[in-house]
């Protein structure tokens, strides 16, 4: 398994287990960040939507899709922070039920000191059907071989 900065290369892919998408996930997602909005948790409501139904959460799915990427082992295990989240696009609804895995590209690595380093990650969320529901570009500070 990779554990630095070093273990690293661009142009690296990996897949995500799959992650189903709950009904627990949207209501404790809905409580953290007080985003209570019909379309996630009116079902009534959200049956008279294009949608039919229900959604999850963008964010929710931006977040568990791309933490996915931490079980892939495309990051390595000194992964400290998280940088960044750019280029963000929720193209197409996640419904409850619906099981989601990550795929990712590392796209670009640079060297930030003697002891980190950047790492950029593309990722497509994408649902069981292989509809993609999501795409991003993720940033990471990782520790380098020999820091302390």
């Amino acid at each position: 398994s990779k554990t630095h900065y070093e273990d690293c290369q661009v142009g690296e892919r990996a897949a995500t287990p799959g992650r189903t998408i709950t009904e627990t996930d949207v209501v404790q997602f809905a409580g953290l960040t007080g985003d209570w909005t019909r379309i996630h948790t009116d079902e009534e409501y959200a049956k008279q939507t294009p949608y039919g139904g229900r959604v999850a959460h963008g964010m929710l799915v931006l977040s568990i899709g791309s933490a996915l990427l931490l079980r892939a082992g495309l990051l390595p295990e000194r992964t400290l922070a998280l940088y960044g989240v750019d280029k963000v696009r929720l193209l197409f609804p996640t419904r409850l039920g619906d099981t989601i895995h990550t795929e990712g590209e590392i796209t670009a690595m640079r060297e930030l000191d003697g002891e980190r380093g950047l790492i950029t990650v593309a990722g497509i969320v994408q649902n069981q059907a292989g509809a993609t529901l999501a795409t991003f570009s993720m940033r990471a500070v990782v520790g380098r071989r020999g820091a302390p």
